[in-house]
């Protein structure tokens, strides 16, 4: 049995603490021509001591707004994000920056991510050093400790960005991230440029990690068969709202939300009846520039009702551990 397929068996024995919590966040950005952008609506999420929050959904959805509030890249316009019982929102100056060696976050590019001209030694213990963790003579044993945490030779430590595949890159990404001995780790499409083979390997690497330190991962993606295979919550977002929130391994049998279930659909796979016709979402999501009054996705949505077009559905309690918001459950 792989890390991945004794994921949840291992830990429904019980629910590990919230250890943080965004509560009725919303982001608003302005457009060039002064018009008002919302990228995240009323947004309220939990992550769990050792576990994995997943977020999935379209490009523009507001998800990599959402992580990168978490990481305090972003001030929310509205809203709390709750760390250890503290609102991280207000935290400036010294607090700040000590909070942010809890939280830390792998990009979605390492190429971009990563200056050229670094070696990978001094890119995994940046972080240490920025602290006054370790002593610069230090900084080759400890940078060879962390490649051999994410399965990487200890000679990378003398090599540059450049010298290495996308999925090594990704791999000394994630060696860097886990440098602070955090506690959350935002994974911001950390997988999505990767080869399937490739990106495999890295979402079992995650999930040992976890297994081994206790990690709480924060995982967005595109992928709905990706991140329904090991995030033990997963959340769905269209248009800058959280439309269906449900355990991981209740995704493919009970899922509710029509956008939930048209992102099912869409999933290829060998195993698939290929004898049923391939159902694709009509239309294009609006622009967050210009969100309908109601609910978000009404002009795709084959239950559409009156109601929809003039009230905003409220995501509310369906199921244990399971909401969703549409007028039509």
């Amino acid at each position: 049995m792989s890390e991945r397929e004794n994921l949840f068996s291992e830990t429904a024995g019980g629910v590990p603490p919230v250890i943080m919590e965004a509560r009725h966040v919303t982001k608003k950005f302005t457009t060039a021509g002064g018009r008002p952008l919302l990228a995240c609506s009323d947004v309220s999420l939990q992550v769990r001591k050792g576990q994995t929050l997943g977020i999935v959904g379209e490009s523009g959805c507001g998800k990599s707004s959402f992580v990168k509030m978490i990481v305090q890249m972003y001030p929310p316009t509205e809203g709390e994000i709750i760390y250890n019982g503290k609102d991280i929102t207000k935290f400036k100056g010294e607090e700040l920056r000590q909070c942010r060696r809890k939280i830390q976050m792998v990009f979605q590019d390492p190429a971009a991510a990563f200056h050229p001209k670094m070696k990978i030694m001094d890119i995994v213990t940046e972080p240490l050093l920025n602290f006054r963790l370790i002593k610069k003579s230090e900084k080759e044993a400890k940078a060879k400790e962390l490649l051999r945490m994410v399965d990487l030779p200890e000679d990378f430590v003398y090599r540059f960005p450049h010298n290495m595949s996308g999925g090594q890159r990704q791999r000394v990404g994630i060696a860097r991230a886990l440098a602070l001995e955090p506690e959350i780790i935002v994974c911001d499409e950390a997988t999505s440029a990767l080869d399937v083979s490739v990106q495999d390997r890295v979402i079992e690497l995650l999930v040992k990690l976890q297994k081994e330190k206790g990690i709480s991962f924060v995982f967005i993606c595109h992928d709905m068969a990706l991140i329904q295979s090991f995030a033990h919550q997963v959340a769905v977002m269209y248009l800058g709202n959280i439309v269906e929130v449900l355990p991981g391994s209740e995704v493919a049998a009970n899922a509710k939300h029509p956008y939930t279930q048209a992102m099912l659909g869409a999933i290829f796979s060998t195993k698939m009846d290929f004898t049923k016709k391939i159902e694709s979402i009509e239309s294009e999501a609006p622009s967050p520039a210009d969100v309908p009054p109601g609910c978000p996705f009404q002009n795709r949505c084959d239950r559409c009702m009156e109601i929809c077009r003039t009230q905003k559905p409220k995501l509310t309690e369906i199921g244990p551990g399971h909401q969703a918001a549409c007028h039509a459950l």
